[in-house]
């Protein structure tokens, strides 16, 4: 009976998702014509209002961009939780190169990243979720959470979380665009999956002077050199290597002239870590190293780390329930075990509050090109919305589903 029951769902939940693909696809081109950076997206923000508006929910606004919308059973009845399903809303400041005719508008600004599909895959799950609720076929109650700013640090999960977008969340579930994989495949990973991200400012500040007379100088550019060919051989000799510590410097900047020391100089770059607890430990050892490697040089130090987003963790019970959910609505044989990246993603500030897992999102078309994400002609096949808004929309009717009663292959 119960088997019976669950064919029913899977057969409906993937035609009711097939029959909004147009609308679905029609969506994304939309906003990937119109992107939005950090903290800007009131266009999107609207957008996804007024269609969840237009199927008779009531999404509530958050403060500046971004959104959330229940529906479903109220978790104040007996036996009821509620689930969230994620997407982040903006866009890069990348140039689109993409060739369609849903290319972006805005100069300099792209979905180089994906964002426009996550929030066309929850949007589509919504719209599915709530004609099953409207049914009495729903079985917990669900938070479709439409968050701003994800490209930037700190990251818009946070803001949601303080406007109270993960009260009352017992559990979270999130897509995230994978060019590597084909679309119709997921990659799923119990554990970190992403990495901890960090802006590093190191800034020196010297006497400066003539390139002639470096010892009556405190030479800056040559101790910056220092920071940047020691420091990271330190970081991997302090840390447990299996942690994955990486910094990489993207920018230096030192003067303007040939024969002139200058008085400053800054170099930047970002700091990852594989594993929560040694990235609680990197501050202080790389505060001390970058302290120690300029110590010669007579230059005062000015260390600016900021905690960015921890790894993203995927939770047990979590992974398995997508991994069921994948099964059920894409094929036994949809699923694999994806590697962690050392990307960092905001999506972790989230499962702080509360358990939930991410998987990866197949986006590249058979035998076709692997593109990258955050370059401007990223591109997707996009059949990936509707396997990402089959997959959500399954984990939502699974959550309520006792969990002997999950498939277990």
């Amino acid at each position: 009976m119960l088997e019976a029951a669950r064919t029913v769902s899977v057969d409906r939940l993937n035609a009711r998702v097939d029959g909004l693909l147009d609308e679905l696809v029609a969506f994304r081109r939309d906003l990937h014509a119109h992107p939005e950076v950090a903290h800007t997206e009131r266009r999107t923000t609207e957008r996804v209002a007024a269609r969840l508006r237009a199927a008779g929910l009531e999404p509530r606004l958050l403060p500046g961009t971004g959104l959330v919308c229940d529906l479903g059973p109220s978790p104040v009845a007996a036996g009821r939780r509620r689930i969230a399903l994620r997407a982040d809303l903006d866009a890069l400041p990348v140039a689109d190169h993409c060739p369609h005719p849903w290319r972006s508008t805005v100069p300099g600004v792209a979905h180089a990243c994906g964002h426009d599909v996550h929030t066309a895959v929850v949007l589509g799950a919504g719209l599915v979720l709530a004609e099953l609720a409207d049914a009495g076929r729903l079985a917990t109650g669900v938070r479709l959470l439409f968050q701003p700013a994800e490209e930037v640090q700190p990251g818009g999960a946070l803001a949601a979380v303080e406007a109270g977008a993960m009260d009352g969340v017992a559990q979270i579930f999130a897509v995230h665009c994978d060019p590597k994989l084909d679309v119709g495949r997921v990659g799923t990973r119990i554990g970190p999956i992403t990495s901890a991200s960090d802006p590093v400012t190191v800034t020196l500040t010297g006497s400066g002077g003539h390139t002639s007379r470096p010892h009556l100088t405190a030479d800056v550019v040559f101790a910056l050199g220092q920071v940047i060919t020691q420091v990271p051989s330190v970081l991997g000799r302090r840390l447990d290597p299996r942690s994955g510590v990486n910094l990489t410097w993207g920018q230096v900047h030192a003067g303007s002239a040939s024969n002139a020391i200058p008085a400053t100089g800054t170099v930047r770059g970002t700091l990852r870590c594989l594993d929560a607890r040694a990235w609680e430990e990197a501050a202080s050892v790389l505060r001390e190293a970058v302290e120690h490697a300029v110590a010669p040089y007579r230059v005062e130090v000015d260390v600016q780390h900021h905690r960015g987003v921890p790894p993203v963790e995927n939770e047990a019970a979590s992974t398995r329930l997508l991994d069921a959910a994948a099964r059920d609505v894409l094929g036994k044989d949809s699923v694999e075990l994806t590697e962690q990246s050392l990307g960092g993603e905001d999506f972790a500030w989230l499962l702080t509050r509360a358990p939930g897992a991410m998987a990866r999102l197949g986006t590249r078309t058979p035998g076709g090109r692997t593109y990258d994400i955050h370059q401007g002609d990223f591109d997707v096949d996009e059949r990936a919305i509707g396997v990402g808004a089959r997959l959500l929309a399954r984990v939502a009717v699974l959550a309520g589903t006792p969990t002997g009663d999950l498939p277990t292959a």
